[in-house]
């Protein structure tokens, strides 16, 4: 038959009606791996509270997922997410931003720029950057520096012997230190600390901003590792509230929009570079609000569990273990969830303190 357009005789998929109206949900081919993973490659995880599903579901199915920071043996296993374990690849908390990413690797290999790195609350000390993970703070200024020291040899270890990245990019808003430019994965005086306009700020990254940020931080990495190969996706995840005067509905479409773009454009850029669609799988009109919980912003254990079952099987195929899908499985998720929560709150409470009311 003569074509007679170029859309005439194009595979089920890349129709709307074919390919997802009248499809299986999730759609079988919605996603095509670029590079095969295997069980021998050292992979490195990072990013938001939605990453944490990704490392667990490859962890889960024999994938050798790093842990470059185990938690003490004294910690029990329902507190480990609590003080910052397992949650990643190293203790570095949720990172929310690709600035956070390239600023962590530049302080990992350059060193930290002049800022106030230390928080306190109540006579207790706080690592500004990932202020979550001891939850009471730490005894002194010295001790919080030393255990940053201990956690960027950590950060070095694991991202040099990297095989696969797997990032997660959650926002494009961000609260900074702005004598430094150092950027906060919370705004001061959230958790601790006290919020100070003169030196504090507030940023909505652009796309040109994210992407030259993602960029920088991957060549970093690549120098180490020339072979490295990239996962990105973007998660589903709302946001809590907006600093941004819009909207939370449109700032969250405007950040979601951003990040999107931006791992588009990579993974058309660089052969190394795949998109995994957890955004689009949790967000489509088909998904509906089915895959999000009362709160329309929480992603369901059931829904976590059929994005990652996508993930696993184009890796693993038939052999895939299903994910699971019980309410033990993703507590790491909820508790981030719920710590997001808090910290918004407390963030919010502060702004209307400080005249700056979201």
């Amino acid at each position: 038959m003569e074509r007679v357009s170029p859309y005439q005789g194009l595979g089920a998929r890349a129709y709307w009606r074919t390919g997802l109206a009248e499809a299986d949900y999730p759609p079988a081919d919605i996603f095509r791996a670029k590079w095969a993973l295997s069980k021998d490659d050292k992979i490195v995880t990072a990013g938001s509270c939605f990453a944490q599903h990704v490392g667990r579901a490859m962890r889960e199915n024999g994938f050798n997922v790093q842990d470059a920071e185990p938690a003490p043996a004294a910690i029990p296993a329902d507190q480990l997410t609590t003080y910052g374990y397992g949650m990643y690849s190293a203790r570095y908390g949720n990172i929310y931003t690709t600035r956070q990413l390239r600023q962590l690797l530049d302080e990992a290999w350059d060193g930290a720029p002049s800022f106030d790195a230390v928080w306190e609350k109540g006579g207790r000390f706080y690592d500004a950057l990932r202020p979550n993970i001891e939850p009471q703070g730490f005894d002194s200024m010295e001790a919080v520096q030393a255990a940053r020291v201990e956690h960027l040899a950590r950060v070095r270890e694991v991202f040099s012997n990297a095989d696969v990245f797997i990032f997660t990019l959650g926002l494009t808003e961000a609260w900074y230190h702005k004598p430094s430019g150092q950027v906060y994965p919370t705004a001061p005086g959230t958790i601790a600390g006290v919020f100070d306009e003169k030196i504090h700020g507030f940023v909505n990254f652009r796309l040109a901003e994210v992407r030259a940020d993602l960029v920088a931080a991957l060549a970093r990495l690549k120098a180490l590792n020339p072979k490295l190969r990239v996962l990105l996706t973007v998660s589903p995840v709302p946001l809590t509230a907006t600093a941004s005067d819009a909207h939370v509905l449109t700032a969250t479409t405007y950040s979601k929009s951003v990040l999107r773009a931006c791992t588009g454009e990579l993974y058309a850029d660089f052969p190394e570079v795949d998109y995994f669609p957890s955004y689009e799988l949790v967000t489509s009109t088909k998904a509906g609000a089915s895959f999000f919980e009362e709160n329309l912003r929480s992603v369901t254990d059931a829904g976590v569990a059929k994005v990652m079952a996508v993930i696993i099987r184009a890796h693993l195929g038939d052999v895939a273990a299903p994910t699971s899908e019980t309410a033990s499985e993703p507590v790491a998720g909820r508790k981030a969830d719920r710590e997001d929560r808090r910290a918004n709150r407390e963030d919010r409470k502060e702004r209307r303190r400080a005249g700056k009311g979201a």
